[in-house]
């Protein structure tokens, strides 16, 4: 039985994924322990999730079986060789949400560690939303390396205690996760996404439409074009919606999103590759982000976010 099992798991970094994995591990009897910095914030929300074990990420490190790096990415480099390397037991295992820093080498592990990716395909909310309600939720998986010969046998138990159902379970490699997701991040779902959204919305408001309803329009029924998509792919999206709909998007959607475009993601997928990015994202310091969270405000507009906010759900 898992609660029977000798793996002790530690918990580094409390963030959405980490608060999520934790509440579920813990539901499923596993012996979690939390690590985090003496000082941390993320030590008050912790208690009130009711985590039972709270300390040091050196301390945790060194009781643990199996580490989860939970805390962002820019940092496990600076963590690792920090707190978890000199902490570690011989075979223990490094679990990571995201292939990234292993494959841009932020992080060298140590021979005799077992080295496992478990990257869920959504935020930590709805991975604790579907093991509550023992929903599939896509995860990738990778063993990258098997120092102590039962990576394969750690791997297994967190998809069991995780509730993981294996049609959800897409195999992979480190590398096309950390280049897949960065891309994908950057180009289309954060990036792209967002700019091409307030685009829409400040040529409605510059041609005389109101906020509200330049909103409703560009942003609001997004989710419903993505369900379509997600459920029927883009041919059955477009077979589900008006035909002036399709007529329009046939005319205008690749004059909008044309070749040049394609050609600067090409841009960034090289940028990727190289390393180029990974070696800014590992460089950030907090005087960095904190100019970086005010230059992203620039990226939206308050009277897009005031029309956010009046038409959001409860």
């Amino acid at each position: 039985m898992a609660n029977k099992s000798k793996n002790k798991i530690a918990m580094i970094g409390f963030g959405t994924q980490g608060q999520a994995w934790a509440n579920n591990l813990q539901d499923s009897k596993c012996d979690v322990i939390l690590g985090l910095p003496s000082g941390s914030k993320s030590r008050k929300a912790a208690q009130k999730d009711k985590i039972k074990a709270i300390t040091t990420t050196s301390r945790a490190v060194k009781e643990a079986d199996i580490i989860i790096s939970a805390f962002p990415d820019h940092l496990h480099g600076s963590i690792f060789e920090k707190d978890i390397k000199p902490n570690l037991k011989e075979g223990a295992a490094l679990v990571f949400l995201c292939g990234f820093s292993i494959h841009f080498k932020a992080v060298v592990p140590l021979s005799d560690s077992d080295i496992i990716l478990l990257a869920p395909l959504a935020p930590g909310s709805a991975v604790r939303e579907a093991y509550l309600q023992n929903k599939p939720i896509g995860f990738f998986h990778s063993i990258f390396q098997n120092g102590s010969g039962n990576a394969e046998k750690k791997l297994k138990y967190l998809i069991k205690n995780l509730k993981i159902q294996n049609k959800a379970l897409i195999k992979t490699t480190f590398e096309d996760e950390a280049i897949g997701d960065i891309f994908g991040e950057q180009a289309v779902l954060c990036g792209g996404l967002t700019q091409l959204i307030k685009s829409g919305f400040e040529t409605l408001v510059e041609s005389g439409l109101s906020s509200d309803k330049a909103y409703l329009e560009v942003a609001y029924q997004l989710d419903l074009i993505v369900g379509l998509i997600k459920k029927y792919g883009i041919e059955g999206m477009y077979q589900r919606i008006s035909v002036a709909a399709k007529y329009g998007s046939y005319l205008s959607g690749r004059k909008i999103i044309d070749a040049s475009v394609k050609k600067r993601m090409k841009e960034t997928l090289h940028n990727i590759k190289s390393g180029a990015f990974a070696k800014k994202l590992n460089a950030l310091t907090p005087e960095k982000i904190k100019r970086l969270n005010k230059d992203l405000k620039k990226m939206s507009s308050e009277v897009f976010e005031k029309s956010v906010r009046k038409f959001a759900d409860d």
